[in-house]
């Protein structure tokens, strides 16, 4: 069996802290992706939340132009049977 010297060692550690380095490096760019898509996340359910309250107000207002056409129809219907002057 070959035998471990000292320069072999520190070879071998000085591998394994090129390594640790590569890894540290690549968990920071990972962070830095994650952090961004939680920001794309953020963005999007804020236009979400705003597209449904614009549906909100559209259906707000729809319901009260169906209000106002069924008390003109009922309106028109009732002045069928109204005797006209």
């Amino acid at each position: 069996m070959a035998e471990v010297t000292q320069e072999f060692m520190f070879e071998f550690f000085k591998r394994i802290q090129a390594e640790i380095s590569g890894l540290k490096h690549t968990q920071n760019e990972m962070r830095s992706e994650l952090n961004s898509m939680r920001g794309i996340l953020v963005s999007v359910n804020h236009d979400i939340h705003n597209i449904y309250s614009v549906l909100d107000r559209h259906d707000q207002r729809l319901e009260r132009i169906e209000n106002r056409l069924e008390l003109r129809e009922l309106a028109e219907a009732q002045a069928r049977f109204e005797p006209h002057p």
